[in-house]
């Protein structure tokens, strides 16, 4: 698998589960991994001072990050941050020792060689997200894709969802859609000389 597109909404309507959707369709190499079809506990109930075993859900999420050379992560902004759903798949999956080592001065991530695209909803406006910080683009740029290794990583913003209007969200699945493409065009490897004759 090339890519690997992780729906971070808990409602499969939502308009980031159709945003996923339409990306990974377009990219034609791409897979999706819906956050809320996955059976596990999201508290991460001892920290780090315990081991907390992976369900099967997990292992095979993690399995499937670790065979896909780009993350497109898809998510809703709530409350300046993301759902608590895909909070707790961060914190559940991103251990030390598995997607980052922190055994040395400064934090080291473990997963380095994969690219990686953000794809944001929100109900604010980007001016408001901009004026009050960008924490979602801040929290999950560097302080969670940034920080397991991934880079280089795109950030696309759709909003406001909340006044939208059914064209402008046909559209935005559309900039969906020919994101996909493009990135499949950027990232697929190129095919070998012996196919090609």
């Amino acid at each position: 698998m090339h890519t690997l597109v992780i729906d971070g909404h808990p409602n499969p309507n939502s308009l980031s589960a159709a945003l996923a959707k339409r990306y990974a369709d377009a990219h034609g190499d791409a897979r999706v991994l819906a956050v809320r079809d996955l059976t596990f506990d999201q508290n991460l109930r001892f920290g780090y001072t315990r081991r907390q075993e992976l369900e099967p859900d997990l292992q095979e999420a993690w399995a499937a990050i670790q065979a896909a050379a780009r993350i497109v992560l898809v998510t809703p902004v709530w409350w300046g941050s993301v759902p608590s759903l895909l909070q707790g798949f961060f914190d559940r999956l991103l251990l030390p020792r598995m997607a980052y080592d922190a055994s040395g001065m400064l934090p080291k991530g473990l997963l380095k060689g994969r690219s990686a695209r953000i794809i944001l909803t929100a109900d604010s406006p980007g001016i408001y997200l901009r004026l009050t910080g960008n924490t979602p683009v801040r929290q999950l740029k560097t302080h969670v894709l940034g920080f397991i290794g991934l880079s280089p990583i795109a950030v696309t913003r759709f909003s406001p969802v909340k006044t939208s209007t059914a064209e402008k969200r046909v559209q935005w699945l559309d900039e969906a859609a020919a994101l996909g493409e493009k990135d499949a065009r950027r990232y697929l490897p190129a095919p070998s000389p012996a196919l090609m004759s």
